[in-house]
């Protein structure tokens, strides 16, 4: 028998029992409706994980940190040098790097200030960034230009209150910068200005060249910080210290203050997320202590997936339901089709050909109730996005913040669970197609 006939038989036998045809075919509906809405919620909570994590930092960056390596405690650590990081990028994936140079200064406008940490950075950091205005300043720029993160231009205050934030605009006012003083540590243990006595703290006009891209209350890992070309704030801390390279300087094993940078901080940029966590062992190994933000992303990631798993498993309920409703309504279509049956193989209808016909029509019940279900879960996740839109903090508890859409259908999935519809209809027909092929013709056609 053909396949175009089978499948006009099967749609014919389908027909004639509507009611039936339709309440088994609902059962699939709500199944598969079931489980792609639940594994939508897990996709959409995924997505939303990883674009939270995208905006809070790049995931193709490794920061490396050394922190209170100074003095006694220097010893059992390894330094961040301008030359250590430069030795990075001799690992493979490795396709940049860039030390973190940081000072604390205080900007002034008018009656207004700020107080922030200036960041000199390599041009590789700079590449990681998007700015919402300006240009990123050159490699050894003669003149120091600064770009703001997002939130800092909205963080400024009036003198010593800071129960009230004022925004400043960057690129058009004129900021007063006042950098710290040297501080030399006497053998007494005690601090004391470079000088020896208290002088009037200069004030430096600095030129803003750029803002990060993102609103006041973006935050991520470079908004509340401002940054600047790594040579070309050394050139300009060297004008300022005389006898320091820069105002808080380390010390080495004899209490001197070091007369090269070590930094506290660096960043390592690879070429892509799954080489992360090879390079960042690699670097572990080399006796540094680094993170980046794949690992946690994939701490996160697995416990989406145990959640994926449970609300997978919920909707598979509902689908292993409707299969016994398939199985049934087939079993209960061969009974009452026995005598028709006992005729088509007197009259020498191939065997195959019966079971078949069984098996289109649990397949169509399959296919025309994935159909239908699908659609139904697009409705379904629609309604889910557009009420989730004004949940505020609940839904960006939901979402991890990712500003994004709760429930998440792909092609993908689409595609599965029309395909996974019928293969659970032709598996729930399959033992009453192969019944009514073993069928005796003449006890069939005695069947009343």
């Amino acid at each position: 028998m053909k396949l175009l006939d089978l499948f006009l038989l099967a749609l014919s036998n389908l027909r004639r029992r509507k009611i039936r045809t339709l309440l088994t075919v609902l059962g699939v509906v709500i199944g598969t409706a079931s489980i792609v809405v639940m594994v939508s919620l897990g996709l959409g909570m995924s997505e939303n994980l990883l674009r939270s994590f995208q905006s809070a930092g790049s995931l193709t960056m490794i920061t490396i940190t050394n922190y209170g390596g100074m003095g006694e405690n220097a010893k059992n650590k390894v330094e961040l040098t301008d030359d250590s990081i430069k030795s990075f990028e001799s690992i493979p994936h490795v396709t940049g790097t860039s030390p973190s140079l940081e000072i604390y200064v205080t900007a002034k406008v008018g009656a207004l200030q700020g107080d922030f940490s200036v960041r000199g950075v390599s041009q590789a950091y700079f590449q990681q960034m998007k700015l919402k205005e300006g240009t990123f300043p050159k490699k050894g720029d003669a003149e120091l230009g600064l770009i703001y993160g997002n939130t800092v231009a909205g963080s400024f205050h009036k003198g010593n209150n800071w129960d009230k934030n004022y925004t400043i605009d960057p690129m058009k006012d004129t900021l007063f910068y006042i950098f710290p003083e040297v501080q030399d540590t006497s053998k007494n243990g005690a601090t004391q200005s470079e000088g020896g006595q208290d002088k009037p703290q200069k004030k430096y006009i600095i030129k803003t060249v750029g803002v990060m891209e993102g609103s006041a209350e973006d935050y991520s890992e470079d908004s509340s910080y401002v940054y600047a070309d790594l040579d070309s704030l050394k050139a300009f801390l060297k004008k300022i210290y005389k006898k320091s390279l820069v105002p808080n300087p380390k010390t080495g094993k004899n209490g001197k203050p070091l007369r090269y940078y070590s930094y506290d901080q660096a960043y390592v940029f690879v070429d892509n997320m799954n080489n992360v966590a090879d390079v960042q062992k690699q670097i572990t190994d080399m006796g540094y202590s680094c993170y980046s933000q794949v690992e946690w992303l994939k701490q996160a990631q697995e416990q989406i997936k145990t959640t994926q798993l449970v609300l997978g498993g919920i909707g598979a309920v509902s689908l292993l339901v409707a299969a016994i409703g398939i199985m049934n309504t087939m079993m209960m279509s061969i009974f009452e089709r026995t005598k028709e049956i006992g005729v088509m193989k007197v009259l020498g209808c191939d065997m195959g050909d019966i079971r078949n016909m069984f098996l289109t029509e649990s397949a169509l019940i399959g296919i025309l109730g994935g159909i239908v279900g699908i659609v139904l879960s697009y409705a379904v996740s629609l309604i889910i996005n557009m009420l989730a839109t004004g949940g505020g903090d609940m839904v960006d508890s939901y979402t991890g913040g990712g500003g994004g859409n709760i429930s998440t259908i792909p092609l993908w999935l689409t595609i599965f669970a029309i395909v996974f519809a019928m293969l659970v209809g032709m598996l729930s027909g399959y033992f009453p197609s192969v019944r009514a092929m073993k069928l005796s013709p003449l006890a069939a056609i005695r069947n009343e």
